[in-house]
Formats: structure tokens, sequence, C-alpha cells
């Protein structure tokens, strides 16, 4: 393994992630300085049990009519999602465990994960840039975020492997990614994992004292 790729695999990754930690702990403190106001309606429900189905409704597809009518749109989430997983699992495996990388069952298991999430990836990315009304409402970072997550897969798959005797640019392009993604999320739509729980956390609090959180299913509300 040459020098540059040494450092890259180590100490750019490190610098990289100490630098989105403060971005995001200065997003956080900025966060901190709004205070929710006191909810002044009559409790219908329990804030806790509100809280808690909110922070746990992206596990339950069937609480949202939107994944209950297009389960499709559920599951390109999990694939996706599980891609991400084991992309940035690998980041920290190759360095700090390769041997497991050595297991060409655990080798494939990667791959094929990662895979999944290139797929819907490029889906996603044609269906952005062919329907009109989501065409019209997308952003430069919304291309952007998901064509370096495409990029992102790509070079996990090649990278995975872990064999730089062989190559270094496929373990030279994922890590240089890396690096770069770690720069970019707290400044792109994907930082928005940092909002979620927070997000969600309000909304339960407040929908559950109101007794709107947990939902109950309605017997008309059937699949079109």
């Amino acid at each position: 393994m040459s020098r540059f790729l040494r450092i890259l695999e180590n100490e750019a990754q490190i610098v990289a992630l100490i630098f989105l930690v403060v971005v995001y702990l200065f997003r956080l403190r900025w966060l901190s300085r709004f205070r929710s106001k006191r909810e002044r309606t009559f409790p219908g429900g329990m804030a806790g049990r509100g809280i808690a189905f909110s922070l746990l409704n992206v596990a339950m597809p069937w609480a949202m009519r939107s994944t209950r009518t297009n389960p499709w749109f559920y599951i390109q989430f999990v694939v996706f999602h599980i891609a991400v997983a084991a992309a940035i699992g690998a980041s920290f495996i190759i360095p700090y465990w390769p041997s497991l990388f050595n297991i060409k069952a655990v080798v494939r298991l990667f791959q094929a994960a990662i895979a999944g999430g290139l797929i819907v990836g490029l889906m996603r990315l044609y269906r952005r840039i062919t329907k009109p009304t989501i065409r019209l409402i997308s952003t430069l970072d919304d291309y952007l975020s998901l064509i370096l997550m495409i990029l992102f897969f790509a070079a996990g798959i090649l990278a995975v492997p872990n064999r730089p005797q062989a190559a270094e640019w496929p373990l030279i392009f994922f890590f240089g990614l890396t690096a770069f993604l770690l720069i970019y999320v707290p400044f792109s739509k994907i930082g928005h994992y940092l909002y979620y729980p927070i997000g969600r956390f309000f909304l339960g609090r407040t929908l559950g004292h109101r007794g709107v959180f947990p939902t109950q299913k309605s017997s008309k509300d059937k699949p079109a």
C-alpha cells in the first residue's frame, strides 16, 4: 500500500469526520436557541406515546397511507439506506478491520447490499429527471447529492474486495469520495438525518398531546 493511500484511508478520513462533527455541533447549538412553546390545547392523548410513535414511524410503513398504497417506494427507501450503512461500514472496516474482507461471502454480501442502493439511486435520478412535477421542485443540490451517492455506491462496490496489491485506484476513488462527502454532507440535503429525530420528537410531542399520534388505520383507508 502506498503512503498516499494509507494517509487517505486514515488521517484524511479522521480530519473530514472531525470537520463534520464540528459543523453539526455548531448547528445543534444554533437550533438550541429556539424554544418550543407550551402546548395550549386540551390534552387528548399522551405526549410520550406520540413521541415514540413519531420516532419509530420510519419503521412502520403501515402507519402512513403513502407507504401502504405504494409499498415499492418504501422498499426502495429501505434498500437505499441499507446500502448507505454498508458503504459507511466499509469505510471503517477496510482501514481498521481489513481481515473481515478476506472472507469472500462477506465481500459478496456487502457488494450486493451496496449494489441495491446503486440501482435505487439510478432509478431515483431517472425519476427526478423525467417526472415534470419532480423536476420542477428539484434544486441543484438534489441532483448533486443523488449523483454523489450513486458514485459513492459504485466506488464502494469496487473497493470492498480491498486489494491494494492488485490496484489502488478503487480504494483511492472510494476514500476520496468518502472524505469529500464528509465535508459536503453538512451543507447538503443528505444532512437531513441530523434534523429528522429533532423534528419527529417535536411533531410527536405535539400530536401525541392532541391525541392525533399514534394514528389508527381506518377500515376505509384501503389501497386504490
